[in-house]
């Protein structure tokens, strides 16, 4: 160890053996009386008094320590000695030691000896370390001051300039953040496969413009209005059919978006009242009214192909500016580029944006080209059928189950029916949930009926989500058919879009008669084929009556009903889920995820009310739905119905009866269903 220790002993012998052994460990200091030891504690920095117990007693000492110097009591009356070191305070570090004769008390008293030094050390540091932190807490108020004193003399100017650069940099973060944004968006804008994609990346360009609202025009031809832009997406509204036609400006008119495509120009303006372009739909339509609007033409290889909009610049309160920016205007521009580009990636002139099926245009035109087509092969006779079909009860799916799901529904329907008809076959679809078909290669409107009657049944037997909601327990649709041949028309060398529309007026007034339109409706209306057979006249209405064919390809005894439940089923050791079509008491109708072997027997389970009923059924037939679904449609004939299972089928019918009668709310239906 490192320090100093003092002796405080009268006996010279006793100072001359303590002083050998400190030697060893420190510088030792002798001392025989206390006046010797008051001036050396003075001098020296002592960290150890080793004291004879006649003179260590506390009140003898204490006024000549300071605070960091450990105390060791010797002697060689234990009794005396222990005495003595007692009546110290505990918050001086005190130890004593006796003294005997042997290398092993040496040793014993050297240990005290460094313990007791190493005390003091640690003390006499604490105490450094103390000074230190008051010197350093003096300075950092001193230091604190000179900073208050500083930023005091910090004059106006500085202080612009200060919030100057802030402002830079939160420019420079804002520019950054828009920038990832703009880059994700082009990204998405590349990998749009459909046009619902497209729809969101179009809302997120109204958010990055931070304008109130979007429009989307697509620019399209025909005969009766020449060019004309159509809205796709108007006032961040995506537009069903009819609503289309109400938006459809032609770009000869004096309208914001017509001009832009006429004159391949952008518009970015604030005064707007006074504008000759601000034609009736802007000022009708907007509320509260427009007071600020940018509109760039989409273009390809030179060639406008729409026209998009924003409206309303959405500005802080503090902001001086009144409109969009140029900087706003250079973000449009490069993205209708690329949307230019994603338009004609989906073939959006040509298809419609939410089904992927021909617009009512290019559905004309092609059915005109397939006409004279034929008018040109002399000599050959073939028939036609032109079908409307509308899906039943459409709005009760749209209002109980929200426009998306609706959407998302349309999309599905649209699928089954492209599998349902033949690739020389067109379709499109015509209006909010109505859809056109031309059936060409015709022998006789038996084969139209057959062929109407099969896709009716597609539907009706494919599952749609939350069709048991509906007032059927299924979601169908009704078919209006008027067949026709080349002899139909007056002139084979001008078949006008007219021509076309006169004929689907016919199929259209078939459709009404299927949907029970006019008539008192009951739940057994719609789901139905009806066909127009002849027009009006002096002392006839139009023929029209319904189409009678049973299609069914299991028959059964009992009348089915349309349920959508759990059905498990065992095959081949394992067990498997699958959901129910329709019911009788005889048989079930599924669709699966895989194939059922026929002539098969199988155990069945099935979820009715709030009881798993146990069956047994014989596999009558199982087929694939289609080329673009997954599913199987199969059909199970019940074996031995124990009269348990019978009563509970019956009262579970009962129960879908009493629903087809009455407008229960959802809630009400599945509490009846699954009480």
């Amino acid at each position: 160890m490192k320090g100093n220790i003092l002796i405080l002993n009268e006996n010279p012998e006793a100072r001359a053996h303590l002083k050998k052994l400190c030697s060893q460990v420190a510088t030792v200091h002798l001392s025989s009386d206390f006046k010797t030891a008051g001036a050396v504690l003075k001098s020296q920095n002592i960290n150890v008094l080793i004291a004879d117990y006649s003179l260590a007693s506390y009140l003898s000492l204490n006024a000549l320590l300071n605070e960091t110097i450990s105390i060791v009591v010797t002697g060689f009356e234990e009794k005396k000695v222990k005495e003595i070191a007692n009546k110290w305070p505990f918050s001086r570090y005190v130890d004593y030691h006796i003294i005997l004769s042997g290398e092993r008390n040496d040793r014993a008293f050297l240990r005290i000896i460094n313990k007791a030094a190493e005390h003091s050390l640690l003390k006499m540091e604490a105490e450094d370390l103390q000074i230190y932190l008051k010197q350093t807490n003096i300075m950092i108020q001193d230091t604190y001051s000179d900073i208050k004193e500083i930023e005091k003399a910090i004059n106006d100017s500085i202080v612009r300039e200060l919030e100057k650069r802030i402002e830079l940099r939160e420019r420079h973060i804002r520019f950054k953040n828009e920038k990832q944004r703009l880059e994700e968006i082009l990204k998405n804008i590349y990998m749009a496969n459909d046009f619902i994609s497209l729809l969101d990346i179009v809302y997120d360009i109204k958010d990055i413009l931070q304008a109130s609202s979007i429009s989307l025009y697509i620019l399209d031809e025909d005969e009766p209005l020449g060019k004309h832009l159509k809205p796709i997406i108007w006032d961040d509204v995506f537009l069903l059919h009819p609503d289309i036609s109400k938006h459809t400006v032609s770009i000869d008119e004096q309208d914001f978006a017509a001009f832009v495509a006429r004159h391949h120009q952008e518009i970015n303006v604030t005064a707007l009242s006074g504008d000759q372009r601000m034609s009736k739909r802007y000022l009708e339509h907007f509320m509260p009214p427009l007071r600020s609007m940018m509109c760039l033409p989409i273009m390809h290889d030179n060639e406008v192909t729409g026209a998009i909009e924003v409206y309303n610049k959405i500005l802080p309160r503090d902001s001086s500016l009144e409109g969009f920016t140029r900087e706003d205007q250079q973000i449009m521009r490069t993205l209708s580029e690329h949307i230019s580009l994603a338009i004609t990636k989906l073939n959006l002139i040509q298809y419609d944006a939410l089904t992927g099926l021909l617009r009512p245009d290019p559905f004309f035109k092609s059915v005109i080209h397939k006409l004279e087509y034929q008018k040109k092969r002399r000599g050959e006779r073939e028939s036609y059928a032109m079908v409307m079909g509308d899906v039943d009860w459409f709005k009760n799916y749209n209002d109980r189950n929200g426009h998306e799901a609706g959407n998302k529904l349309l999309r599905e329907l649209a699928n089954v029916l492209k599998s349902s008809t033949r690739d020389q076959d067109l379709i499109c679809r015509y209006g909010g949930e109505e859809f056109l078909f031309f059936l060409t290669g015709l022998k006789n409107l038996e084969e139209a009926c057959l062929f109407t009657e099969r896709i009716k049944r597609n539907i009706e037997e494919h599952y749609f989500e939350f069709q048991e909601f509906q007032p059927r327990n299924n979601l169908t649709m009704s078919f209006g058919i008027t067949y026709f041949t080349m002899g139909r028309f007056d002139s084979l060398e001008s078949i006008t879009q007219n021509d076309l529309k006169t004929i689907i007026n016919e199929a259209n007034m078939a459709l009404a008669k299927a949907k029970g339109k006019g008539e008192i409706e009951i739940i057994t209306d719609k789901n139905r084929v009806c066909v127009f057979y002849g027009k009006a006249t002096d002392d006839q209405e139009e023929v029209i009556r319904p189409y009678r064919k049973n299609l069914a390809k299991e028959r059964r005894k009992s009348e089915r009903y349309y349920a959508s439940t759990t059905l498990l089923y065992k095959d081949n050791g394992a067990h498997n889920v699958a959901q129910t079509i329709n019911l009788s008491l005889v048989g079930v109708k599924i669709s699966s995820e895989s194939k059922l072997s026929p002539e098969k027997t199988l155990d069945l389970i099935i979820v009715l009310k709030n009881k798993a009923c146990h069956f047994k059924g014989d596999v009558v037939y199982s087929e694939k739905v289609g080329e673009n679904f997954a599913l199987y449609y199969s059909g199970l004939k019940f074996l031995d119905i124990s009269p348990e299972n019978e009563t509970i089928l019956k009262e579970y019918f009962s129960a879908l009866s009493l629903i087809d009668r009455s407008s229960l709310s959802p809630k009400k239906l599945i509490n009846l269903l699954y009480p």
